[in-house]
């Protein structure tokens, strides 16, 4: 069994090798669950997709249980707890329910999200600055529980710094303003600002993923910025793996990111 360490010593914060350490690739299995629940039946099982992926290289397996349960079940998550032998990361609101599933089954990490029901995908960042008591509190049931917690926020100096007085001990970029530029000034800008946003996270002590509406035609640019550590891609991996099968577009995806780095 491979055993997911918290931290590399080679990438943490402030070690000279830092920047030398290639990304993991988190793969997020959502939307192979969104196909099953379309028929409400038994397939395409997200666990099923999880072992696909792990045997292509992800190093990371991404699901989010939203309120809603409009993909990922619960009958998923205990599932997916026993079957990735990787890091099992997962996306969550805030609200008890899903705070005490998330408890009861202990993933690796949890990544506390933003969640509206009317929304295809999360858009945007959790405000933590906002709602700072009422996260400090999850964050601190969730460490308890001996679980990882990372804070899904867009690259704000102030949403960086309240992610680390929060308890977080990593932060996930939203990478959606970069993917969703129209002009190349404007991809520009969204490049610099997640530059930036790393930059106040690592001196915050904070490990920094990224992630949202990566592809495999956008990735390279920001896979190129030395720093981050993770990338958690979904849609497009899912979307490639209907033509190519999951395992050799999570290896496309692997080859990407260490062709940038």
């Amino acid at each position: 069994m491979v055993v997911y360490a918290r931290f590399d010593a080679a990438t943490r914060v402030g070690d000279s090798v830092y920047n030398a350490v290639m990304p993991k690739l988190g793969v997020n299995i959502d939307h192979v669950a969104t196909v099953r629940q379309a028929r409400r039946t038994d397939e395409p099982d997200p666990v099923w997709a999880a072992m696909e992926a792990q045997l292509g290289g992800a190093d990371c397996i991404t699901f989010h249980l939203r309120e809603d349960r409009r993909h990922i079940i619960d009958r998923d998550v205990p599932l997916l707890k026993e079957a990735v032998v990787t890091k099992l990361n997962m996306e969550m609101a805030i609200a008890p329910e899903i705070v005490k599933i998330a408890i009861q089954n202990r993933p690796t990490q949890c990544t506390l999200v933003p969640e509206k029901r009317e929304e295809v995908t999360t858009e945007g960042g959790l405000d933590v600055v906002r709602l700072g008591s009422r996260i400090v509190e999850v964050v601190k049931q969730l460490r308890g529980a001996g679980i990882i917690c990372s804070a899904y926020i867009e690259p704000d100096v102030a949403q960086i710094e309240a992610s680390k007085a929060a308890g977080f001990e990593a932060i996930e970029l939203w990478t959606g303003g970069y993917a969703n530029a129209k002009t190349p000034n404007e991809r520009d800008a969204t490049l610099k600002r997640l530059k930036d946003g790393l930059a106040v996270g690592q001196r915050c002590g904070l490990e920094v993923h990224a992630g949202h509406g990566l592809t495999y035609r956008n990735v390279g640019p920001v896979a190129a910025v030395p720093g981050f550590s993770e990338f958690n891609i979904g849609h497009s991996i899912i979307a490639r793996a209907v033509f190519v099968g999951l395992r050799e577009a999570v290896r496309e995806m692997k080859r990407l990111l260490d062709m940038a780095g």
